[in-house]
């Protein structure tokens, strides 16, 4: 007897193994962030107890997550092991290609320095350290890009989900194998996707599905370097694949292979509770869990979840109105992710109030749609019996369900039609508005764009969903909405439900409004945790449906294998030639080399004051996680440099507690007034693209440099 996916005494089939592997990869993430977090809220975020208690709770988490886990998915070995060796090729492509952004311009560098200082600290806040500057100081900062000044500390912007995976890789490789973990959840997300499209199109069609998700340019570009968005992603498509296989185990009635068959009053609905309903329940537990804890990776995750608050209440209610079957996942489900948002939104109030002050504009709000959408939620549960005849006669509208596909495609076609009904500008209000419109006027100026430095092109966002997955795909997916809309409201997909409802409000809402600066690839990265992922999903099951169509109209074998060869061309073959222009040019390499050189040229005890405007953005957290010296930069004013005087008194300040002054410019001159400069770090490499209205196609060179000097005793003010 096994109470396991794994029968002991034979093989398990193909299919349970592809089935296993996709949902591996989010019961291991939710596992390692559950374990996480209270270490790192208690400050013991270290590898002896984080190991340990992380590898605890992922055996946990598989123990319970493949109990009794059902046939849901049919594959042969071939198929199995092409979905393996996509994900395999994705993650060492990635790997041999993978980035190296720890100087902070953009986000990723500032996820790599969180990152790379819970690696080695295990704690947060990160210490101001005034002591080592002789105390406070009026022309004293120690924020930085992507780090806030809070309570006499330094917070990192973001949620800590993603800088806790990343850590990972830094106990063992340090930075440089922090760098690496990025290609690893890519590998992941393969899976993760292979396996949902496996359940609900076809092992078959997973086949064709991983690589062309595989090869967009946006998984490539978030599968290099350090992003929250492909966690988000493997999080969000293992909950649909483990809610799935709780549903299989209650709709089937049956227990895992080897198992005894259930008694005889629980095998099948209607029964009070067994085997398959116990398992049922703890699979849908777990699927609300791992739901829930994309907030922790990042905030935009509670938009993303809203539909499984929704479809959660939809269960309950369900229950309430009578239907015991419908409604036995819907509490667990519930509970699920109530418990693991809680633990997201507890951790950002916690170690990113900063962050959320930030972001209030777009949080509060947000915030309190997810407020009402539950409040609406549970009277709708409360009121289910009474709502039933009602529901029941809306159901009965003729034509309702060509209504509700025809509204599925006039959406899709007013998103393709945007950019001839709108231009979205945003006129900048705030400081970080004019920095922006400041960064989109000389990206226009090098596109040779006209100059409006309050065009966020968003109007474009659907635009950019065919560059990078390809007209026919998003045709294809579009003709799926459009056909399992008609079901859904027929009762004839319920299975859908779920997938299409994640996938058609976050692919509606990011489009509407990215928020996020336009420039490409970098905007790519909103499409990502959903938008592609959900539309490659939608794309396979339309060319599933258009060759049963074909067959249905009497077309023999050959027209149909011609027909699905000829699809899964024009699914491969348009993300490929986007990709193509910068998918073998890593970027930001020598980062690693030139910081590590730049670390071992401070001398021992340094205090380390950046006194010019750029160089205090990049590289102050830089030193302070990186290269272990206490950072800070200084008042700079509107020549870029700060006063002598301040320089003066700071450097004196330093030697009076003992340690030895240095200050970090971009430029020698900068410096000539204080000591003799030394040039520290020289770094010559690529960037990543900066385009606004076409598909990225190359790459920008970068230059970093950093000059250093130890100010001389008497400075003259």
């Amino acid at each position: 007897m096994t109470t396991g996916w794994l029968d002991r005494t034979r093989r398990p089939s193909a299919g349970r193994v592809l089935a296993v592997v996709s949902v591996v990869p989010a019961l291991v993430l939710a596992g390692w962030l559950l374990a996480g977090l209270p270490l790192l809220l208690l400050g013991w975020f270290r590898p002896l107890v984080a190991v340990p208690l992380g590898l605890a709770a992922v055996a946990l988490l598989c123990r319970y997550g493949l109990r009794r886990l059902p046939e849901t998915v049919e594959a042969t070995a071939w198929q199995v092991t092409g979905v393996v060796a996509a994900a395999l090729a994705s993650g060492i492509f990635n790997g041999l290609l993978h980035g190296e952004q720890l100087i902070v311009r953009r986000d990723p560098a500032t996820y790599a320095q969180y990152g790379v200082w819970l690696a080695r600290h295990g704690s947060l806040p990160i210490p101001s350290q005034e002591w080592a500057f002789g105390g406070t100081d009026p022309a004293l900062h120690f924020d930085s890009v992507g780090f806030y000044a809070s309570g006499g500390a330094v917070v990192p912007q973001f949620m800590p989900g993603a800088p806790m995976l990343h850590a990972v890789g830094a106990w063992p490789g340090d930075v440089a194998g922090l760098l690496l973990v990025p290609p690893v959840l890519g590998a992941a997300g393969v899976l993760v996707l292979a396996g949902v499209v496996a359940r609900l199109v076809g092992a078959r069609w997973a086949l064709l599905a991983a690589p062309a998700f595989a090869v967009c340019l946006p998984i490539l570009y978030t599968s290099r370097t350090t992003f929250s968005e492909i966690p988000s992603l493997v999080l969000l498509f293992g909950g649909l694949a483990l809610l799935y296989d709780a549903e299989a185990r209650l709709r089937r009635g049956v227990v895992g292979a080897g198992d005894p068959p259930p008694m005889p009053s629980d095998s099948g609905f209607g029964s009070g509770s067994g085997f398959g309903e116990g398992a049922a329940r703890t699979g849908a537990a777990l699927a609300g869990l791992v739901f829930g804890l994309a907030v922790l990776v990042r905030i935009d995750g509670l938009r993303d979840v809203l539909p499984v608050l929704v479809y959660a209440g939809l269960l309950i209610a369900l229950s309430r109105a009578g239907d015991r079957d419908g409604g036995r996942l819907g509490v667990p489900l519930l509970g699920g992710l109530v418990a693991g948002a809680g633990l997201g939104l507890a951790a950002a109030y916690l170690l990113s109030r900063p962050y959320l002050d930030y972001l209030s504009d777009s949080v509060v709000p947000l915030l309190a749609i997810c407020g009402a959408v539950g409040i609406l939620t549970v009277v709708a549960a409360a009121l289910a019996p009474r709502l039933a005849a009602p529901l029941r006669r809306v159901a009965g509208v003729p034509r309702l369900p060509e209504i509700a596909a025809g509204l599925v495609a006039l959406v899709a076609a007013a998103f393709a039609a945007r950019p001839w009904l709108e231009t979205v500008v945003r006129p900048p209000v705030t400081s970080d508005d004019q920095v922006t419109a400041e960064f989109i006027k000389g990206v226009q100026r090098i596109n040779r764009l006209p100059l409006d430095g309050s065009r966020l092109y968003y109007e474009n966002s659907a635009h950019w969903v065919v560059w990078y997955i390809g007209l026919p795909a998003a045709l294809l997916a579009t003709l799926a909405a459009v056909v399992l809309t008609r079901r859904l409201i027929r009762g004839t997909a319920p299975g859908w439900l779920l997938p299409l409802a994640v996938i058609g409000w976050t692919t509606v809402t990011t489009l509407y409004r990215p928020g996020i600066t336009p420039d490409h690839p970098w905007a790519a990265r909103r499409l990502v945790p959903v938008v592609i992922p959900g539309l490659i999903l939608l794309a396979v099951w339309g060319l599933r449906w258009t060759r049963d169509r074909a067959r249905r109209s009497g077309y023999g074998q050959g027209t149909r294998r011609g027909l699905v060869a000829a699809g899964a061309v024009l699914l491969l073959v348009p993300p490929v030639i986007t990709s193509g222009g910068t998918a073998f040019s890593p970027v930001d390499r020598g980062e690693l080399a030139a910081v590590e050189t730049m670390c071992a040229a401070l001398p021992p005890r340094a205090s380390v004051l950046v006194v010019e405007r750029v160089t205090a953005a990049r590289f102050t957290q830089v030193v302070r996680g990186v290269c272990g010296f206490p950072a800070a930069r200084l008042t700079i004013y509107r020549s870029d440099i700060p006063r002598s005087a301040d320089v003066a008194r700071l450097a004196a300040r330093v030697r009076a507690a003992g340690r030895t002054p240095v200050l970090l410019a971009a430029e020698s001159r900068q410096l000539s007034g204080y000591g003799t400069p030394v040039h520290i770090m020289n770094l010559r490499t690529r960037q990543d693209d900066r385009s606004l209205v076409d598909a990225p196609n190359g790459t920008w060179s970068l230059a970093a440099d950093v000059w250093m000097t130890v100010p001389r005793a008497n400075i003259d003010t």
